[in-house]
């Protein structure tokens, strides 16, 4: 299996393999690689054309870099599908412009801060007329006029009918050749293409890196789905434990009761009263004094 993967990678050119002759299938090694080195082979074959590929997606370098990183992270947590994928680089391609494409990137602070423009003002033009389009139309464009893969290959990698892949190749050309007439050739367009990313510096991590990348950030998840894990585990058995194990029935609410006579005030004092409530008003409250009942 690894020495059909290591035969696919490094013979394969823009989609199409390429006939080799018998004499260097005799040179190739006669043992048969393992993950580590078939996934090495196809990250070394892959990873610089994805980095350029990339930042026409994204017009950043930094950003360009990282997508590819994530995609081969994936593609080595995934290595057992992946190595028997019939198009390994085609899947790690896709990968790769998910996560360069992912609205999610313009929450990040450092991509609110614009991207250093290239040298060339040619390029600088192109380069500012592909942000502008849309993300389906530059991916699209990229696949067929970059990579140069077919109209069915391109609709199949962006998950699209083959009419709706060619009105957004044939919008991206328009919106190109109206706002730079000389690239309305897709000969011309395909040759700047590759000239702009050519030109600029892009570095891919190396290999090693890639994998113990992968590797430690499948720990964190590990973990972090243990520990999530056992908190929910921790959670529902407080709830059971602190669950009421009989029904309460809700306390009814109050009603107006009727029928019932009304209080009646206390009337006016009587002579009698009025005349102890005086001679108790005037005697002191303490002291010696004491009231002495008087005989009537």
């Amino acid at each position: 299996m690894c020495r059909s993967i290591y035969i696919y990678v490094l013979f394969r050119t823009k989609g199409r393999l390429v006939t080799v002759p018998q004499q260097e299938h005799e040179e190739l090694p006669a043992t048969p690689l393992t993950p580590t080195q078939a996934f090495d082979a196809l990250y070394a074959f892959c990873a610089p054309a994805l980095v350029r590929q990339a930042y026409l997606l994204t017009g950043r370098r930094e950003l360009a870099r990282e997508s590819v990183e994530r995609a081969f992270q994936l593609a080595w947590q995934r290595w057992p599908e992946v190595a028997v994928d019939r198009d390994p680089a085609g899947r790690v391609r896709i990968m790769t412009y998910e996560y360069a494409l992912s609205p999610w990137h313009r929450f990040r602070p450092r991509h609110r801060s614009p991207e250093e423009p290239v040298a060339d003002p040619c390029d600088r033009a192109l380069l500012a007329v592909l942000m502008e389009l849309p993300p389906s139309q530059r991916r699209t464009l990229l696949l067929y006029d970059g990579v140069g893969l077919d109209l069915p290959e391109t609709a199949a990698e962006t998950e699209a009918s083959t009419p709706a892949t060619a009105n957004r190749l044939m919008n991206a050309r328009a919106a190109i050749a109206a706002r730079l007439p000389d690239l309305a050739d897709p000969s011309d367009l395909h040759d700047r293409l590759v000239s702009l990313a050519s030109r600029e510096r892009l570095r891919a991590a190396q290999p090693p890196a890639v994998r113990i990348g992968s590797e430690r950030r499948a720990r964190l998840w590990t973990r972090a789905a243990i520990a999530f894990t056992v908190a929910l585990i921790g959670t529902t058995a407080l709830t059971i434990r602190t669950a009421p194990t009989h029904y309460e029935p809700p306390i009814a609410p109050g009603a107006e009761v009727h029928g019932v006579p009304t209080r009646v005030a206390p009337g006016a004092l009587s002579q009698a009263e009025t005349k102890l409530r005086k001679k108790l008003r005037e005697e002191t409250a303490s002291g010696p004094e004491r009231l002495v009942p008087v005989g009537r």
